[in-house]
């Protein structure tokens, strides 16, 4: 099963839709912003990738965190953080075929579906 999880006014989240739409992958998509995101999915994230890959430092949602927050970020803090607001999580995150990929990037799309 491929899942692509994100909120959809999300450009890079476009882009993602487009690429698999056009390539005739099947996918679930599960948003963000109406289903959250829960603590066992984003433990196992974290264990594949790293919580410095998931949480998106660049957005809006980030920087509008209070310095408190957002200083001495560790493992903890951050999967905190993700669970309280999912926008601060980077998207897309595409989970297939056992992988999880981070962020939209043709190539890696290709990659992953041949």
């Amino acid at each position: 099963m491929t899942t692509l999880y994100g909120i959809k006014n999300c450009d890079t989240m476009k882009k993602a839709w487009t690429w698999l739409v056009s390539n005739k992958v099947a996918y679930s998509f599960h948003d963000y912003k109406k289903a959250g995101i829960d603590k066992p999915t984003l433990e196992g994230w974290v264990k594949k990738v790293g919580w410095e890959v998931l949480l998106n430092r660049a957005g809006t949602t980030f920087k509008k965190l209070p310095d408190a927050d957002k200083d001495s970020i560790t493992e903890k803090k951050a999967i905190a953080l993700m669970l309280a607001q999912p926008s601060i999580i980077k998207r897309p995150v595409l989970e297939a075929k056992s992988k999880l990929t981070v962020g939209f990037k043709p190539d890696d799309y290709r990659k992953l579906f041949g």
